[in-house]
């Protein structure tokens, strides 16, 4: 369990309980609702139900196809949004989060998800790591005792000053982490680490990561995941 109250937060967001959730908070006007993890109820539960199962992109991009489901690192876990799909999907996942508040919100989040009847399979099937992908991977795929045969990377984007507002939930990540510039060092940590193939989500017209060419993408509305493919997970 971590310790919530040894969190180091900037003076402007807090971490509160509320309405039985772990929750992170800010001036409403600049970061939006409290921020918490879902896996129960709202999108979260819609894309389990409607989300389309294995024609979606990730779950091609990770390599779930019939009478496949390899084992999936996800190494920027986020709100764990991702992971829950391919988690949903059949897939044993492990989350990696080097934020710790939201580390913080995703294990609460798994610890409701273990507690309902709808999830509590899907949510086994998750395991979570607070740690950085970038600095320490191998170590915490060993500490998991985990089979990396796919990590799944989602950086963020740096950003641009001249583009549109960023949304008001990537602001409040952007308070806590900054810009992913570590990218390149994820991506090669990432190939070290695999033992079948990373994937990489990149916004649709984004350059891929500096590094080695992807040898294939798969392209969608508004992104696309490169693809490094090490060997066939039919082998």
């Amino acid at each position: 369990m971590m310790l919530v109250d040894a969190i180091a937060l900037p003076s402007q967001l807090a971490l509160a309980q509320r309405d039985g959730r772990l929750v992170l908070v800010g001036d409403e006007a600049n970061y939006g609702k409290p921020l918490s993890v879902d896996f129960v109820s709202g999108k979260a539960a819609h894309r389990r139900q409607f989300g389309g199962g294995r024609g979606q992109l990730v779950a091609k991009a990770c390599g779930l196809s019939k009478g496949i489901t390899p084992s999936i690192v996800d190494a920027t876990a986020g709100l764990g949004r991702d992971a829950f799909v391919l988690a949903g999907l059949g897939a044993q996942v492990l989350l990696i989060e080097r934020v710790a508040a939201i580390a913080a919100l995703l294990e609460d989040g798994l610890a409701r998800a273990l507690r309902h009847t709808d999830t509590a399979e899907i949510a086994a099937r998750m395991t979570l790591r607070h740690g950085d992908a970038a600095e320490a991977l191998a170590a915490l795929v060993a500490s998991a005792d985990f089979a990396p045969q796919v990590i799944h990377l989602d950086p963020m984007f740096p950003h641009r000053e001249k583009s549109a507002l960023v949304k008001k939930e990537m602001r409040l990540f952007r308070e806590l982490a900054g810009d992913d510039n570590d990218a390149p060092r994820l991506l090669e940590a990432a190939l070290d680490v695999a033992t079948h193939r990373v994937v990489v989500k990149r916004p649709r017209k984004a350059p891929p990561i500096a590094g080695p060419a992807p040898q294939h993408t798969l392209e969608g509305k508004t992104s696309r995941y490169d693809l490094y493919v090490h060997r066939s997970l039919a082998r």
